[in-house]
């Protein structure tokens, strides 16, 4: 924080990114149009998002999605830590909770609860 004469004070704020997962989202019954606006090839039952920083540990998140359930990954941007998952909505829930425990239990993340739309 900054004094300057005339009593005013500017505050700086600086982005720190740590280690968060920050959304872990399922889209139940998506429409074919959202399918194809996102890219996505096949359609499913329901969609999996995951938004994590530093954006590297979408990578991460993307390989422990696929090794515990029966989804696919459509997308993975390790620029922005996006990851989308496919499949029916009990596996991608369970993928999800799985991505959630791994990052919170063996990297030491703050995590978020997953919601459901």
């Amino acid at each position: 924080m900054e004094s300057h004469e005339s009593g005013l004070e500017r505050i700086i704020q600086e982005y720190v990114p740590g280690k968060q997962l920050s959304l872990a989202h399922i889209v139940a019954s998506p429409t074919q149009d959202l399918y194809d606006k996102l890219g996505l090839k096949d359609c499913h039952d329901a969609i999996g998002i995951i938004t994590i920083t530093p954006s590297e540990a979408a990578i991460i998140a993307g390989d422990q999605a696929l090794k515990s359930g029966a989804v696919e990954v459509g997308f993975v941007d390790r620029f922005s830590g996006s990851v989308f998952i496919t499949g029916n909505v009990s596996d991608i829930h369970a993928s999800l909770e799985a991505v959630i425990d791994f990052f919170r239990k063996q990297l030491d993340f703050t995590v978020t609860e997953i919601t459901k739309s």
